[in-house]
């Protein structure tokens, strides 16, 4: 396993902070359009990074590769129709990164079209901050606790609470079992990046651009 590169990181450091905090106010926003205002009153429905990032979370996805930021709070019992707007808010998160990557993604196919010519550092924060994006669309769809994915997935099991409890209990220590693993032995036991690489390039492609 390959040491701490400085120079890398802070080329990863633009589409982190892009992905996360568009991901986060994206939960907020829906959060407080269904009806709870939990998060509107923390101050999260903002597009300031400093309000989503977590320091530590933010630490060990330049340490590890996985990370997280502050989660997203809501009241259940506020929202307007708490079976499907739990859904809602949980797709906006992943959903707000997809729209976000193609945004990138089309600013630099018209970039290119136009002859502007984009070489060197100014590229790689493009690649960079378009893959983070899609990274975060399809990591944050897996259907293990916490992950967005499996609040769409067991959403049905919050009418018998012992059940769904149990379920993010294990489903979490599992989630950060496999983290950990892959960690440690180098092994990617949530082999997502396949995924993440064929949907960065195919919509690349797809505006022309061969990467």
């Amino acid at each position: 396993m390959g040491g701490f590169d400085l120079i890398h990181s802070l080329k990863l450091l633009p589409g982190i902070v892009i992905g996360l905090t568009v991901h986060e106010f994206s939960h907020a926003y829906v959060a407080k359009k269904c009806g709870d205002t939990t998060s509107h009153d923390q101050g999260r429905v903002t597009l300031n990074p400093l309000k989503h990032i977590d320091p530590f979370g933010f630490l060990m996805l330049f340490i590890a590769g996985f990370g997280w930021a502050k989660p997203v709070q809501f009241n259940e019992k506020n929202l307007n129709n708490p079976e499907t707007d739990v859904m809602k808010i949980a797709v906006a998160g992943p959903l707000s990164n997809a729209l976000t990557a193609m945004f990138l993604s089309l600013i630099y196919a018209a970039m290119l079209d136009w002859g502007v010519m984009i070489t060197g550092i100014w590229e790689e924060l493009f690649i960079y901050a378009i893959f983070i994006n899609w990274g975060l669309f399809v990591f944050n769809l897996i259907p293990l606790p916490p992950l967005d994915g499996s609040h769409i997935l067991f959403n049905w099991f919050r009418k018998y609470p012992v059940v769904y409890r149990t379920i993010y209990k294990y489903g979490t220590f599992l989630l950060f079992g496999l983290l950990i693993l892959t960690f440690t032995t180098g092994r990617n036991l949530l082999p997502v990046w396949p995924l993440i690489e064929k949907i960065s390039t195919g919509f690349l492609r797809i505006l022309g651009y061969n990467f």
